[in-house]
């Protein structure tokens, strides 16, 4: 592992930012060939709440269920993979199905990948485990809301509200007191802005991502050791975070969205990996 450093910042309810403070956290790179890396970024092991409260701003009933769960520890990607990484792998031998190597909309080789469907996400991790000889795979919603939050819990791992100025969404609409402010209307590369104090970036806005869990309507009986919750519908899973097209509310870190896991690609939807 490599350590890395890195400034926090947090934003209070009207849209003024904290001091910033320094931070470090550990990583592994991961070298794909063709000088195209990927980071992991260690997320240590803990206890969160998972879910809204009812009183939270733009909560659904899907999040409202709150209740305690507790996460091992394990590695997760940095940024959502890029077009310039899914590239890389896209072109290794097939192992259930063909990916296409520019699928994207929006493009750019540190723009993240979309228009991925769930299928396509599993093919890559897939490639990537083989290639590497490491078993990589798409988050649990617990983790991915874990890391995402990183020990808060406000609605944003910044705060209480969002910026322009630290993630990409739909800033014609705001959350709390912010001014509101233009939308960029696309994807941005990623790293752009400032990320969480477990050293992940893009955790609200830019693009949804895709978990493993298959979609459930709301938490009664979701696992509280962290794992996925796969049921017998498989043809719906989850996606997080929100992203360039939609309102701060559908990027608060327990927002969450049903999709179905193939045929609908969209230029709103992409993904990042975990490993153990």
């Amino acid at each position: 592992m490599e350590k890395f450093n890195f400034d926090i910042i947090t934003v209070n309810s009207r849209g003024e930012k904290n001091k910033s403070r320094r931070s470090k956290a550990s990583q592994e790179v991961e070298n794909l060939g063709n000088d195209i890396k990927l980071e992991m970024v260690y997320i240590p092991s803990g206890s969160f709440i998972m879910g809204a409260a009812e009183t939270e701003k733009g909560s659904l009933i899907p999040e409202n269920i709150q209740h305690s769960v507790e996460i091992p520890a394990f590695l997760m990607a940095k940024y959502p993979i890029t077009q310039g990484q899914w590239r890389r792998i896209a072109i290794l031998p097939k192992i259930k199905r063909n990916l296409e190597p520019e699928p994207s909309n929006f493009t750019g080789n540190d723009h993240p990948v979309e228009q991925i469907s769930w299928y396509d996400a599993i093919e890559f991790c897939d490639r990537l485990s083989k290639y590497t000889d490491k078993q990589y795979r798409l988050p649990s919603e617990a983790e991915w809301e874990y890391a995402c939050r990183a020990g808060t819990d406000t609605p944003f791992h910044f705060g209480d509200t969002l910026l322009g100025e630290l993630a990409n969404y739909n800033a014609s609409q705001t959350y709390g007191y912010h001014f509101l402010e233009e939308s960029r209307s696309k994807t941005t590369p990623v790293g752009q802005f400032s990320p969480n104090a477990f050293g992940l970036y893009d955790m609200h806005g830019n693009v949804w991502e895709w978990c493993l869990d298959t979609w459930h309507s709301n938490y009664e009986g979701a696992p509280a050791d962290g794992s996925a919750w796969i049921g017998k519908d498989d043809n719906c899973r989850v996606l997080r975070g929100g992203s360039w097209q939609n309102f701060p509310q559908q990027c608060r870190s327990a927002s969450r969205r049903r999709c179905e896991s193939f045929n609908i690609l969209l230029n709103t939807q992409g993904f990042r990996v975990v490993r153990i």
